[in-house]
């Protein structure tokens, strides 16, 4: 007779210490992730590219660019379900080899961090001030406070890493996120209604600036509309996420339905903060939008707004910089553990404490060391992004390893990559002859 031994008390099989992903997580929680991962730092660009494009081709282009990002992220999910992989280096590893997964793992860290950096560098403009062609911006905590030791850039932003982003980038699981994502979306639409608020009162009295509908080609070239393209296709390049959300789902052919309602949240969200932002400030709009609210801070009604709007945008930034951290964090371990038959990474400690460690005090260490560094990111972001957003997942489906392309697949694909070599071939020249006539 054989008999069995049962614990009084059963493993909870959702916090299983053998399970990295427990398939718990909700579409709310992905809707949220999604959502805060496309509005990151360039949503106080949008409106200047309404100066450039006009009101009805710029919202054109941030529906063309959201249609083809369900396009591609459809590509994605379709492979990733016939395949055997679960993250995107080892799905585009399947078609391509280890070359193709390569690029992507570095495709990845290259974008990630930087856009990290870059939310660094901001955020301490935004608490600390900087320096701009010999004039003097001073920051929030200067402004109230003073120029002391405690506001400057290196103390505040060591603050901000500990007590804000360390707990939240120690979180072994995205769907932990939901959260914080939810509120830096939340923050996001603060900015939205106050920027909405100010510019019907401006409307109510009669200040307003004139909106341009269409682009004047006497003030912008044809080849300047493409520079806008890049800020939209930065903006909705979450593709980098797509797997890990996806992973913890509880229903992983739910992730469909998150994707499109995170895109339509932010087609909404861009497209206002755009329309309002044009419509309060006009022609004399600023890259960084938030420069235009700084000018506008004359009467102390004017610097209370301007500082909740800094401050909201600032802490929206470092509620981003988990979910962006999250998928930096897995390339670099996968690029570096992967062929050493390592445990997951989230049932590792000692190797999962100390990559985030380390990620964290190196993106510290650069943004408050070189501040200017965001330049050289930004033209490798432009062209990383474009590669991880449109031109893998357009090549998965021409490659078409598991046989699951159709012919309206395959020109789909091939019009995505021409678009995406295209405008991005015309930006990048386009601001390198503005570099060089400057």
């Amino acid at each position: 007779m054989t008999s069995t031994v049962t614990p009084l008390i059963q493993p909870d099989p959702e916090h299983s210490p053998e399970e990295p992903n427990p398939q718990n997580g909700s579409i709310s929680g992905a809707v949220f992730n999604i959502s805060t991962t496309m509005v990151g730092a360039g949503i106080m660009s949008v409106p200047a590219t309404m100066k450039v494009l006009g009101i009805i081709p710029g919202f054109a282009v941030i529906v063309l660019v959201a249609l083809i990002t369900d396009v591609t992220v459809e590509f994605m999910l379709r492979y990733t379900s016939s395949g055997e992989a679960t993250t995107y280096a080892g799905m585009v590893g399947e078609s391509f080899g280890s070359v193709g997964s390569f690029g992507v793992k570095m495709c990845v860290i290259i974008t990630n961090l930087g856009i990290l950096i870059i939310y660094l560098i901001i955020l301490g403009d935004v608490l600390c001030g900087n320096e701009s062609k010999g004039v003097t911006h001073l920051g929030i905590l200067q402004e109230w406070f003073g120029i002391h030791w405690w506001t400057s850039r290196a103390f505040a932003l060591l603050i901000v890493a500990i007590f804000i982003m360390l707990p939240l980038v120690l979180l072994r699981r995205v769907d932990s996120l939901r959260y914080s994502s939810a509120i830096s979306i939340l923050l996001a639409l603060v900015f939205v209604a106050i920027c909405s608020a100010m510019a019907f009162a401006a409307l109510w009295s009669g200040k307003t600036e004139s909106l341009r509908i269409l682009p004047d080609f006497s003030q912008v070239t044809v080849l300047d509309l493409f520079t806008t393209v890049p800020v939209f296709v930065t903006g909705f390049g979450f593709h980098v996420n797509v797997h890990p959300i996806r992973a913890e789902l509880g229903k992983q052919a739910d992730m469909g339905l998150a994707v499109r309602i995170s895109l339509m949240i932010c087609v909404a969200i861009y497209f206002a903060i755009g329309f309002f932002g044009y419509l309060l400030f006009g022609d004399s709009i600023m890259p960084d939008v938030l420069v235009n609210f700084d000018q506008n801070s004359k009467s102390s009604a004017g610097r209370f707004l301007n500082d909740i709007v800094r401050l909201s945008y600032a802490l929206h930034l470092a509620l981003v910089f988990p979910i962006m951290n999250y998928s930096l964090r897995a390339n670099i371990d996968e690029l570096l553990f992967s062929k050493k038959n390592k445990r997951a990474l989230a049932l590792d400690t000692p190797r999962f404490v100390s990559l985030t460690l380390i990620l964290l005090f190196l993106t510290y260490f650069v943004a408050v060391a070189i501040p200017n560094i965001w330049y050289f990111f930004q033209f490798l972001g432009s062209t990383t992004i474009v590669c991880l957003s449109f031109i893998f997942p357009a090549a998965l489906i021409l490659r078409d390893m598991h046989g699951v392309s159709r012919t309206k697949d395959q020109v789909m694909a091939i019009v995505v990559i021409v678009l995406a070599i295209g405008t991005s071939g015309i930006a990048i020249w386009t601001n390198l002859s503005g570099s060089r006539a400057d």
